[in-house]
């Protein structure tokens, strides 16, 4: 039976808005862990058969398939091509899918899978700002109306419909920062960060906020419970994976860390939006064989703090297990790059950990999610 492997995985540190990569252009973040990957990992990079790029806001520097012009930019050989993709916050997710699918098949060998937004540069809703004042067209309209589709009015509604209150979502969120905080100051990221533009640490984690803090922050909407503090920062960021085949492991003369064990995919209530992740770890597992307290770590991105509690209240997931080093809440998310992101995360929680299996899943737009299962060697 063929095998994928996770060979390299590595990240930019996470930026905020005004911080220190605010000025790096898209293409060289995405070149900076494309390179990156191919130096740690010792692979000949004309081996690679495909760049598959996850980036959701594709417009601006972010056009005109970033994941090719990333390669160039990292002056590898113009002999590997690249396809950007888009399956909203879980594009590179998606990208680790896709590259995981194609060793898997026997019809490629060595595969990067990789992730790139710069939110500063690029900021949410560009792609669609020359577009129909209702851009979904006739028959979604016929099927869901024109109420509004957002993810803000998603995490409102997964609050009010799994009962969370205010202060169960900042106290979620304080964890977050607190997780983060040490995770940092203890230097588990380090071996997973290439850094960039003199940043070596996510800029995002606020170790000195307070609920108090939080408590005096307006509500994004009149009424409601969510709040900036309880949702994913504006970020910028990359990640690289290599991906390849048992046989390229041996010519290439390569070290796998884990294999890719299980990949699920789902669709759920594009209006409720972020509820997927729950039915797609119940996928993952029902086809692993696994059930939930097999899983050593857990990545689930936080998009907004109800996804993760609502996740874990029906999954019957830890917590503890659970973003052990904090989430996108306090280190941030840059939309099409934090896919690659929580699974190199994963990757190197459980090798600092000594864990054996680790679940990654996301919430995307459309209402979708990822989930996937890998396995420490």
């Amino acid at each position: 039976m063929a095998e994928a492997y996770i060979v390299g995985a590595v990240r930019t540190p996470v930026g905020t808005k005004k911080g220190a990569l605010k000025d790096v252009h898209p293409a060289d973040l995405g070149a900076h862990v494309l390179k990156e990957v191919v130096n740690r990992t010792g692979v000949d990079p004309s081996a690679v058969e495909d760049v598959i790029m996850g980036c959701v806001m594709q417009a601006g520097p972010q056009a005109l398939d970033i994941a090719r012009t990333a390669w160039l930019s990292a002056g590898l050989p113009e002999s590997v091509p690249g396809v950007t993709i888009d399956r909203q916050c879980g594009s590179s997710q998606q990208a680790i899918h896709f590259a995981a699918q194609g060793v898997l098949s026997g019809t490629q060998d060595v595969v990067v899978a990789s992730g790139v937004e710069h939110m500063a540069k690029v900021p949410m809703g560009s792609s669609i700002v020359a577009g129909l004042d209702f851009p979904y067209g006739e028959g979604w309209g016929e099927r869901y109306g024109r109420q509004e589709i957002s993810q803000f009015r998603g995490a409102e509604l997964m609050a009010e419909k799994w009962g969370f209150t205010r202060e169960d979502l900042e106290k979620f969120a304080l964890e977050s920062h607190k997780r983060a905080a040490k995770a940092i100051e203890a230097g588990y990221f380090d071996r997973e960060i290439a850094p960039l533009a003199g940043l070596s640490k996510d800029e995002g984690a606020r170790p000195d906020t307070t609920l108090e803090k939080m408590a005096g922050l307006k509500t994004l909407r009149e009424g409601g419970v969510i709040t900036a503090a309880v949702s994913s920062q504006i970020s910028i960021g990359a990640s690289a994976v290599l991906i390849a085949s048992e046989e390229a492991v041996k010519q290439h003369n390569l070290t796998p860390r884990a294999r890719i064990h299980t990949l699920a995919i789902t669709g759920s209530d594009p209006v409720y939006m972020l509820t997927g992740p729950i039915p797609a770890t119940e996928k993952a597992l029902s086809k692993a064989g696994l059930k939930i307290d097999d899983i050593d770590v857990f990545e689930v991105n936080e998009a907004f703090a109800p996804v993760p509690m609502a996740w874990a209240h029906d999954t019957g997931a830890s917590l503890d297990k659970t973003n052990p080093n904090g989430g996108a809440i306090a280190t941030g998310h840059p939309l099409g790059a934090t896919g690659g992101i929580l699974m190199t995360k994963l990757l190197h929680e459980l090798e600092r950990t000594g864990g054996r299996y680790g679940l990654q899943t996301m919430c995307e737009g459309g209402g979708q999610a990822n989930a996937t299962i890998i396995e420490r060697l």
